[in-house]
């Protein structure tokens, strides 16, 4: 029964989930229109904190700052239920995609009802960074703070260690200043460690029964390194998608083709074609970009039958999420209790105005990677990012409406 009264928060999320294009950045920009200022589940400097707090840890961002919203409304219960109800739809179209992919065609692939999401997030960007400026950046020190991340992140983009690298720094600079002390807080938030324990026994165990199967060459230990290589990667990725990517190009494309495992039979082995196609897809449909790892698991397991194949899409989807659950679970009530000390008072200012500057930054270069055919495209997306910046700032137009309404505009135009 107490489950009820949240049914209406994950009716959003799935809204969210079904609607949120652009990655963590796009993400973090529709979180804050629907969450925030639409819902007012939690405020906007606490999503700010939020967002600080997971790009400080390895795993889906996005997804972990989703997670603490729902953690903050109801607990370890609706947190769970909120990243499940947010990975499953994005997870459930990229397994079914691996199914798919040889029976469609690449031309069926490209479709003008996309053409100008990528426009549509960077205006929810440009709102993101509009509103996060307005609270985080409000003397000099967090103005230039925000001014070198932003040409940092814009210069080193798609460089993985330079998200932990500024909010590292920016931290340490406000917490030079002696002025600001901490506001009231709430009390202290009981550490569960439970969490830790479980992820490291699952990191250990993964890996010894992996190394187990791979030296002992079992017939069916595809399912037991399936499962090992996606916790990994969800245990270990700093930086999102951009890290995510040449991490599985690695171990699912390149190390397969390595000399002693060429002709091995029962190696997971992915062809680069299908590979590339499955991260081109990922791009286009809404949710987390780490759902990738269910098209990669499906392909992985495919020459298995229907049943494991549809397995691997599982096992993968849960190796891969599962860690950022743990972590952002077991650190942030360290870190909200840690906030109460002036020196981390001080350094979040810093956090928060690093934040500010990688938000402006994707803004820009997302902005600079949109595809230009011709002049009618250009004034539109122009017209798009515009167009979404004011929606979003003067109207109470709910963000999967504005969603909808990019997409058919893609459709006409």
């Amino acid at each position: 029964m107490v489950l009820l009264r949240h049914i209406p928060f994950l009716k959003a999320v799935f809204l969210h989930s079904i609607t949120a294009f652009g990655g963590p950045q796009g993400h973090f920009g529709m979180m804050m229109k629907t969450f925030v200022h639409r819902r007012r589940d939690v405020t906007e400097e606490e999503l700010m904190d939020y967002n600080a707090f997971c790009q400080m840890l390895p795993g889906a961002s996005s997804t972990q700052t989703l997670t603490l919203i729902g953690y903050k409304r109801g607990g370890v219960i609706l947190a769970s239920l909120t990243i499940i109800i947010w990975i499953l739809p994005a997870c459930f179209l990229m397994g079914l995609f691996s199914f798919l992919i040889r029976y469609t065609p690449s031309e069926a692939l490209k479709t003008d009802v996309f053409k100008y999401i990528q426009p549509m997030t960077v205006g929810f960007l440009a709102y993101a960074a509009f509103k996060a400026f307005r609270v985080s950046i409000n003397n000099t020190i967090t103005r230039v703070v925000m001014i070198i991340a932003a040409i940092a992140t814009y210069s080193l983009f798609k460089t993985p260690w330079i998200f932990p690298i500024l909010l590292v720094l920016g931290g340490f600079v406000t917490t030079l200043s002696s002025k600001r002390i901490p506001k009231k807080h709430e009390p202290p938030q009981k550490i569960k460690w439970t969490n830790i324990w479980l992820f490291a026994a699952i990191f250990l165990i993964a890996g010894a029964g992996s190394e187990w199967a791979r030296k002992n060459n079992l017939p069916n230990r595809k399912p037991i390194n399936l499962f090992e290589n996606s916790y990994r990667f969800g245990s270990l990725v700093f930086g999102g998608s951009q890290v995510l990517m040449p991490m599985m190009y690695e171990q699912f494309v390149v190390r397969p083709e390595s000399p002693g495992r060429r002709n091995q039979t029962n190696v997971i082995r992915i062809d680069k074609g299908d590979f590339y196609t499955g991260w081109g897809v990922v791009r286009a449909i809404p949710g987390p970009v780490f759902s990738i790892s269910s098209f990669m698991g499906g392909i992985a397991l495919k020459d298995k039958g229907t049943t494991m194949q549809l397995i691997g899409c599982i096992i993968a989807s849960v190796g891969v999420f599962l860690p950022s659950a743990l972590l952002v679970l077991f650190f942030f009530p360290i870190w909200h209790n840690l906030k109460k000390y002036v020196v981390v008072y001080r350094a979040l200012e810093g956090i928060n105005a690093v934040v500010v500057g990688i938000i402006i930054a994707a803004t820009f270069y997302m902005m600079k990677d949109m595809s230009m055919a011709d002049t009618r495209t250009i004034i539109v997306s122009f017209v798009v990012i515009l167009g979404v910046w004011a929606l979003l700032a003067f109207s109470r137009l709910p963000s999967p409406v504005i969603v909808m309404f990019c997409m058919v505009l893609g459709w006409i135009f």
